[in-house]
């Protein structure tokens, strides 16, 4: 009885221990909070007058996080019609030598949106006039259809260190969008490797089909577990069977500031601001993907908080080079792609490259279909030895119509 009651004891010690050191890191993490000063930043955006559409509150279905699944149905209905013509908010963070590959994401964003956008960039000091330059180099036509506001690289100051060599430099700044976009609702951010293949207002458009429940829409990291990461070698938990991959992710930041979070670190659930920095401590030494992995975390404890997109949202090297697994490409095309891993500027997948080129290359106010499509077509005819080219005309099947319908909005307009 004696062993007993002493093993007892040390259980109710260790769990006081473990308490203690939850609130700590959340009291440190508050002051940070508190402490962390935001450089005010001039706004960048030249064409200040639609700045007013930052303030908008309905893209993300704000309100209450309970509702009836007919009551959701509805709102999305009424909310697909009221966004019809909204602008698409698009957040980018670029650090390194990864100007020009943002730029060419910016482009492919501007060339096939028939709708307004505005880009939120954040990066290096030293990268904000050359962004600035280059954007507003562009024909007066293209800069027509966009603004932009650049903002430097900023982390709770008492932690700046920790969070700026997570993964990759700057890659855990989108983590803290919610709170430096304070006055912004709903987000898409997007890594620098992404390429559109159809406009931007339709993934945003996914928006309307968000839960009252849903904070955030990602794209599972794999669909074939067989070569899944997170279920093979993951040393904590992830959603789903495979995990999620965070290169393409819409945001309701209002919805993600608001809620409080179910974790395994306290029986209390936390706010956003407050479980970032005790979730780092927890699994830091753990975690490989840095930020996506943090947010797989996250979202095992609260699946109902996420809106699953099909794999062609986010389309990867991984559903092409074992073999075609990204069924919904398979039948609809890929819309997004993303060339992780650098194969953008490699050998390594030549048919990744050849949209990126086409893209890159690409000068403004030629015939797409000609200047763009054509030479793509042609170039990836030369990947076929490889899986991921044999895909490719997976590539064009949404891009052919996406140009297509810009050109007949732009005849229409003449």
């Amino acid at each position: 009885m004696r062993c007993y009651f002493q093993a007892f004891l040390l259980c109710m010690v260790f769990t006081f221990l473990s308490l203690l050191y939850v609130f700590n890191q959340l009291a440190s993490t508050l002051e940070d909070r508190d402490d962390w000063n935001l450089k005010e930043q001039e706004i960048t955006d030249k064409r200040s007058h639609d700045y007013g559409h930052l303030l908008r509150k309905n893209p993300g279905l704000t309100g209450l996080p309970h509702r009836e699944e007919e009551l959701d149905r509805e709102r999305s209905v009424s909310a697909l019609k009221e966004h019809s013509n909204e602008r698409s908010h698009l957040a980018v963070v670029a650090c390194g030598p990864r100007l020009e590959e943002t730029l060419t994401m910016l482009k492919s964003a501007v060339l096939l949106s028939k709708k307004p956008l505005h880009f939120y960039i954040f990066a290096e000091d030293d990268l904000h006039d050359h962004f600035r330059n280059a954007l507003d180099s562009w024909p007066r036509t293209v800069q027509t259809k966009f603004n932009f506001t650049i903002y430097p690289i900023t982390f709770p100051k008492e932690n700046v260190k920790e969070w700026k060599k997570l993964f990759k430099p700057c890659a855990s700044q989108r983590l803290f969008l919610p709170l430096i976009l304070k006055e912004v609702d709903s987000l898409l951010y997007v890594d620098t490797d992404i390429i559109f293949l159809q406009p931007v207002e339709d993934i945003w458009a996914l928006f309307a089909q968000f839960k009252s429940s849903h904070i955030a829409g990602m794209a599972p990291e794999h669909e074939e577990p067989r070569i899944g990461w997170y279920n093979r070698f993951a040393r904590h938990p992830y959603y789903g069977k495979t995990g999620i991959n965070s290169g393409v992710m819409l945001m309701n930041m209002t919805r993600l500031r608001e809620k409080s979070f179910k974790n395994d670190m306290t029986i209390l659930a936390l706010k956003w601001e407050e479980i970032l920095m005790p979730l780092l401590q927890k699994y830091k030494l753990n975690i490989t993907w840095g930020d996506q992995d943090l947010l797989n975390i996250i979202f095992h404890h609260n699946p109902e908080s996420l809106y699953v997109f099909p794999c062609q949202w986010n389309y990867r090297p991984d559903h092409c080079i074992y073999g075609s697994n990204c069924q919904q490409a398979d039948q609809e095309g890929v819309f997004i792609l993303h060339g992780n891993r650098g194969v953008y500027h490699d050998d390594k997948q030549p048919a990744f490259r050849a949209v990126y080129e086409a893209i890159q290359k690409y000068t403004f106010g030629e015939d797409m279909e000609t200047s763009l499509l054509q030479p793509l077509e042609a170039s990836l005819q030369a990947t076929t030895n490889t899986y991921c080219g044999r895909a490719s005309h997976l590539f064009t099947k949404k891009l052919k119509q996406s140009i297509m319908s810009v050109q007949q909005d732009a005849a229409r307009k003449r």
